[in-house]
């Protein structure tokens, strides 16, 4: 993928706004694909002459910005790719973003962690992590783990209850001699 610094496209763009030229003319005349210089020129009037500029960060987008999004595409009458020119994204990441919607909801737009699991902790560097802990965090920790044993054991009671009222004891069957 070719790269055009932020003046050539500039350039371009007033170049096409002051003159009468087409993007044809001037796809000719730069040696550049007409559909490019057309991205240029439509992401300038919607968004400004900031689209123009090369991002030198990752942007992370919300989950209420994604849903916005979709929400816009299927409202209005846009195409995709005025929706991500609109919202400056590429509109394979709207039709991604999308389709993730549909299949696992909402959940799915959140931010994923990125990198490699971690390893599993050892035992002794549990140790020390529970040593570094203050004693407050180690009993609220220790109170929550009994709180979901208990509420565990009660659930299986409860099945067990229910079982029984449902299909009755269980009783030995007499061998047939």
């Amino acid at each position: 993928m070719v790269k055009y610094k932020p003046e050539l496209k500039a350039q371009i763009v007033h170049e096409y706004l002051s003159t009468a030229q087409s993007t044809y003319d001037l796809s000719k005349k730069y040696h550049i694909g007409k559909r490019q210089i057309a991205k240029w020129i439509q992401g300038y009037r919607l968004n400004g002459p900031d689209v123009l500029k090369r991002r030198r960060h990752k942007r992370n987008f919300t989950a209420d910005f994604k849903i916005n999004v979709i929400n816009y595409y299927q409202t209005h009458e846009d195409s995709m790719a005025e929706v991500a020119a609109r919202f400056n994204v590429s509109p394979p990441q709207i039709s991604v973003w999308r389709s993730r919607f549909e299949r696992e909801g909402i959940t799915a737009l959140n931010p994923q962690p990125k990198g490699r699991p971690p390893k599993v902790n050892h035992p002794k560097k549990q140790r020390r992590q529970l040593a570094h802990q203050s004693e407050l965090d180690r009993l609220k920790e220790e109170l929550a783990k009994k709180n979901q044993e208990l509420y565990e054991t009660k659930m299986e009671r409860d099945i067990l209850k229910k079982s029984l009222t449902l299909f009755g004891p269980s009783k030995p069957g007499r061998k047939r001699k």
